[in-house]
């Protein structure tokens, strides 16, 4: 038995909807690969460098009071009261005549305590007392080192 064979019948022609389905496929991927695309945002950042200015910058002038381990204070190598003394009267009165021309500069009082390594710790209270109570908090510490 022998089966006619149509000859129409084994080509179908140009089917579209098979090429709907791989164009919905392409763009279901594409869409999901483009959720996961991290956008890069701008930095604003500056390096380090040298910048020319019309106007002349003021320095910040640091202030160094330094103790010694026979107790005697100084600021800025100049000596102030008495080893004994725990109240500091003229280290107070220049640490506030110090803060109001800072004041009155706009700059901030910078003070480094520079203590000797066998300064008692007392004196070193007393100097932070002296600081307070003349409102410099912009304070830094030191120990001096032999060489």
């Amino acid at each position: 038995m022998r089966l006619e064979q149509n000859i129409n019948e084994g080509t179908f022609g140009f089917q579209i909807a098979p090429m709907i389905d791989v164009v919905f496929v392409i763009m279901l991927f594409f869409m999901v690969v483009a959720g996961a695309v991290k956008v890069e945002n701008e930095l604003n950042t500056q390096l380090p460098g040298t910048a020319s200015t019309s106007a002349s910058t003021d320095f910040v002038d640091e202030q160094i009071i330094t103790i010694s381990d026979t107790g005697e204070v100084s600021l800025n190598d100049e000596p102030f009261d008495s080893a004994k003394s725990s109240e500091l009267p003229q280290l107070k009165a220049t640490l506030m005549r110090l803060k109001q021309n800072a004041d009155a500069a706009k700059t901030p009082a910078v003070v480094t305590i520079i203590s000797e390594e066998q300064a008692k710790y007392s004196r070193t209270i007393d100097v932070l007392d002296a600081l307070a109570l003349a409102k410099i908090d912009n304070v830094t510490f030191t120990v001096n080192e032999e060489e």
